[in-house]
């Protein structure tokens, strides 16, 4: 199923992410993790690939599997970095042969060292044109609440959104964010710039005070002083942190929900235990959290 077609019907859905293994050596494990997450029956499932592309064969591979072994619909990501016309071409037919119908138009982390001069697509809205001239495959791209950190501010940065959806781009999703005021704002803001189609809110469990320092040191979102506080009395103590942080994202969700906010995507960091305690939480306002 197309995840436009999906998100069109407007109701409330619940999606989680998954990410492939580095290795072949970590196959197994990595995928007994997104089957356990697949068999929650969520409404679909994002998989992303490593930097520059390097983990293209699993992420199409655990994107395919999740369909024919467990009837999911999946969503693979793409990214400019490394990645040619010749490979795009190539990898988009290798989906649609796998039959999955949706893919995730990306820019990507750029390697330390690696130059972009080079790469047939610099930005993500090219590669979505390119995309979108070759397939009728749906294509998602990704937003930023709190801005793009390489964008001069806000308003640069959705100008830069309002060209991935120009390119073809038909649903957004939104990096985490802890505090939902702020996508309110921003949500408001892309409504504002003609930017009409759907949105997904990116919620990301955090259970672990080591998991939010890196979450920090990559992404530099706002934590409101109210999960600060959780971190401060709970960080020492894991299974407290476990339970406070699934507890955060819940009521985080049920906000968004409230607000009319239908789409929500988990960062689920291969947890099906967080993913489970996700959807057991929101089994009387999420349609396909219901068993």
């Amino acid at each position: 199923m197309k995840i436009s077609e999906l998100l069109a019907k407007k109701i409330p859905t619940l999606s989680f992410e998954v990410f492939p293994p580095k290795t072949s050596s970590k196959y197994e494990t990595v995928k007994a993790a997104t089957s356990a997450i697949a068999k929650l029956k969520p409404d679909y499932m994002s998989v992303t690939c490593g930097a520059g592309g390097k983990t293209d064969i699993y992420t199409a591979d655990i994107a395919a599997s999740l369909g024919s072994e467990h009837s999911v619909t999946s969503i693979a990501h793409m990214t400019c970095v490394g990645t040619s016309k010749a490979d795009a071409k190539r990898r988009i037919k290798e989906l649609e042969d796998l039959g999955i119908e949706n893919v995730f138009g990306l820019r990507g982390d750029i390697p330390e060292g690696f130059d972009m001069a080079g790469c047939d697509f610099q930005h993500a809205s090219e590669l979505i044109a390119y995309i979108k001239s070759i397939s009728d495959i749906c294509v998602g791209g990704a937003c930023y609440p709190e801005g793009h950190p390489e964008s001069a501010n806000i308003y640069e940065d959705i100008g830069h959104i309002r060209e991935k959806v120009d390119a073809g781009c038909e649903f957004l999703t939104t990096q985490m964010f802890f505090d939902n005021n702020i996508f309110y704002k921003y949500l408001c803001k892309l409504r504002d710039a003609g930017i009409n189609v759907p949105v997904a809110a990116g919620i990301m469990p955090v259970t672990n005070a080591a998991q939010m320092e890196h979450i920090c040191s990559l992404s530099g979102a706002y934590i409101p002083s109210r999960f600060i506080n959780i971190l401060d009395r709970f960080g020492s103590d894991p299974d407290a942190m476990k339970q406070a942080g699934i507890i955060y994202a819940t009521e985080q969700i049920v906000d968004l929900l409230a607000n009319g906010v239908n789409a929500i995507h988990v960062y689920s960091m291969n947890k099906p235990d967080v993913a489970a305690k996700i959807q057991e939480n929101l089994s009387c306002i999420v349609p396909s959290a219901k068993k």
